[in-house]
């Protein structure tokens, strides 16, 4: 699949969640969803009741697989950069862990996206939250600027995810975190499922083996690599999340593929630093 074709379409089936309130890693007609299915998918992933209602309503999608506030230990008056912000569900959590003398920008490539998350920004008089339009392989923001980046269940979606890491290393001070909840694989995917656009979409083709993905996070220049948590995709989850079901529907996959696919994804949360001293590459 061309990156440009891969941007298009997950930039379109993202618009098109934005607009329809409906929850999952995106898709068709299939994945629609209300927002009781988004709170149930977001406790399942590490959010709690409290959490989850602090939100303005509209701002959960239940598109994370993980949650990367959690692990990202924020303090008062620090700015934090959101990697994939959607309808701004981590970015409002975030900044209130900032509070008024901190800041929080969310970056996201799909206009009603960003459209959607400054409504809730307005709606819940967030004044400590921006929302950006802009590629997470080219963000539009200065150098040595941000202490915390979170990100939920996005860079999977890159056709670049090495450039993504050397962005997030390029915008970090000297010292930042970089906290991630995101799929990866322990083996690789049927070519079937590779080279599925709405596999691609629907956040299983587009993850990469998880030696890969910290071998990149290494290369740029991060230290102190730890994966926090890692918890492999139950059968239960494949068969009964809305984003799966869609995919296996539209793939028309037969019960021992699904069991195979269910073998290799895995959700990891893992931490990185920026080293105090060092240039990024």
């Amino acid at each position: 699949m061309k990156i440009k074709n891969i941007k298009k379409i997950v930039r379109q089936e993202y618009g098109k969640l934005a607009k329809s309130n409906s929850s999952c890693c995106a898709l068709v007609s299939s994945c629609c969803a209300n927002s009781n299915t988004a709170e149930k998918i977001s406790k399942n992933i590490g959010y709690s009741d409290a959490e989850i209602k602090a939100v303005p309503e509209g701002a959960n999608l239940g598109l994370g697989c993980g949650n990367p506030v959690v692990l990202a230990s924020l303090q008062k008056g620090e700015t934090i950069l959101d990697l994939g912000s959607g309808a701004g569900f981590d970015c409002f959590l975030a900044a209130k862990r900032v509070g008024d003398t901190g800041k929080v920008i969310g970056i996201d490539m799909t206009p009603e996206m960003i459209e959607k998350a400054q409504a809730n920004a307005k709606k819940g008089d967030y004044n400590n939250v921006e929302f950006r339009l802009g590629e997470i392989e080219n963000l539009p923001v200065e150098n040595n600027s941000i202490d915390a980046i979170i990100s939920n269940c996005v860079i999977n979606l890159s056709p670049n995810k090495k450039q993504v890491f050397r962005e997030s290393f390029r915008v970090l001070k000297p010292g930042g975190r970089l906290m991630v909840s995101d799929l990866v694989m322990e083996k690789e995917l049927p070519d079937f499922i590779k080279n599925s656009i709405e596999a691609y979409v629907g956040c299983l083709s587009g993850a990469i083996m998880k030696e890969t993905y910290l071998g990149y996070i290494k290369e740029v220049g991060f230290s102190d690599i730890k994966v926090i948590n890692e918890t492999n995709f139950p059968a239960e989850g494949m068969v009964n999340d809305l984003t799966a079901k869609a995919v296996v529907e539209n793939l028309k996959m037969e019960p021992e593929e699904i069991k195979e696919v269910v073998k290799s994804v895995v959700s990891i949360k893992i931490i990185a630093i920026k080293p105090v001293k060092k240039n990024f590459k």
